[in-house]
């Protein structure tokens, strides 16, 4: 299967890869990537639900590329399901090359945030 030229979804954050988050041969970390791409994720849904999500589950989520020290890092959402208290994204991680301008998928995954009242507890998100 052909790596994808371009992202699907919405840009929803962009950020620096920093030296603080790299291992010493100059890759990031893949706990930071994913993080970011769970805020993402938390931005998007809260969004939607109007209401604060709090991640329920991450799936089929696999490293391509490594994300390289000054890399900026641009992550995509798209909600592809709306269910009673839940919301499914498709998350995409992109990381533009310091010195090339070339953007690359490093990793997909697929988010599922829940929306949370005032007490903590699940609750509907609303119709559009």
């Amino acid at each position: 299967m052909a790596e994808p030229t371009k992202p699907i979804g919405t840009l929803t954050l962009r950020t620096v890869a920093m030296p603080a988050d790299a291992n010493p041969a100059g890759d990031i970390f893949g706990g930071w990537v994913m993080a970011q791409m769970d805020l993402a994720s938390g931005i998007c849904a809260s969004e939607r639900a109007k209401a604060r999500v709090v991640t329920a589950a991450v799936k089929e989520m696999a490293f391509a590329l490594p994300v390289k020290i000054g890399d900026t890092l641009s992550v995509y959402t798209q909600i592809e399901r709306v269910g009673r208290t839940s919301i499914t994204l498709s998350v995409e991680a992109w990381a533009t090359r310091a010195r090339y301008n070339d953007m690359l998928r490093v990793t997909a995954g697929t988010f599922i945030m829940v929306a949370l009242d005032e007490k903590g507890q699940p609750t509907p998100v609303p119709a559009e």
